[in-house]
């Protein structure tokens, strides 16, 4: 596979990997020295991943170290790893799920997602032990990326931006933090109507402070955690930037 295929964070996870073999004197990189770099990026996806699914990364760290622990090593001075028949697959499949998601390149998600679905391979046994498969990593990913596609060879940027600027009114629907929204109904309506047309369809809401821009918007989020929005609307995620935030750590209001 193309090296140039892959997110930057994707090919320092397969460097890592590769580190974490010759560290181990092993002869082969397996999926679960992959597996042991995905969760160790610091910053990374996967380990936000992991938490999400109410797992603890450095539990799951130690037990994959135990378990490339007790595999056979080759000792010698010239012994360079070479990449298992096991982990190509793993690299195929990851490229599959990309093409499956519509991303331009092989992300740090997609190989965490192809870890998970590689029945047999030890990497998807540890994540298996751990509670973790591939529906659930795909869940806890839906809130993490929204409808994000990856277009760029550094998209974890802008998960993390959205997560350090931006309030979730969709996940916060679904855990019950938002009020019941009173009155606008019609508003709502004509927001979700915009939003479905093919062209045309950025709806701004303009008016004084106080008046319920917001509430339309937590509105909307509440519906589509009901499931009550159309077809191109549902699992739809909302995000509520904070300007403030943002313009926070700029010298000049220009920057943003």
């Amino acid at each position: 596979m193309r090296q140039d295929k892959f997110t930057q964070r994707a090919q320092e996870a397969l460097l890592e990997a590769q580190s974490q073999a010759e560290a181990y004197n092993h002869a082969q990189i397996e999926p679960e020295h992959l597996l042991l770099a995905l969760l160790e990026q610091p910053d990374g996806v996967v380990p936000q991943i992991v938490l999400g699914l109410g797992r603890n990364p450095q539990q799951l760290v130690s037990q994959v170290n135990v378990a490339l622990n007790n595999r056979s090593r080759v000792y010698g001075d010239s012994v360079q790893p070479g990449v298992s028949g096991a982990l190509q697959r793993v690299l195929q499949a990851a490229q599959s799920e990309a093409d499956g998601m519509h991303d331009d390149y092989v992300s740090a998600e997609h190989l965490f997602l192809a870890l998970a679905d590689k029945a047999g391979d030890g990497a998807q046994k540890l994540l298996a032990a751990a509670g973790i498969s591939r529906d659930a990593i795909l869940q806890a990913l839906q809130s993490i990326r929204g409808s994000q596609r990856v277009t760029s060879q550094n998209p974890e940027t802008t998960y993390q931006a959205l997560t350090k600027y931006g309030r979730d009114l969709t996940e916060l629907a679904r855990k019950g933090k938002l009020d019941p929204v009173i009155g606008r109904d019609e508003e709502i309506r004509r927001v979700i109507q915009i939003l479905s047309r093919r062209t045309k369809n950025n709806p701004v809401l303009i008016g004084e402070p106080g008046v319920g821009k917001t509430a339309i918007a937590e509105g909307l989020a509440l519906r589509i955690v009901r499931g009550d929005v159309p077809t191109g609307l549902q699992d739809k995620r909302i995000v509520a930037l904070d300007m403030g935030s943002l313009v926070a750590g700029a010298k000049f209001r220009g920057e943003f």
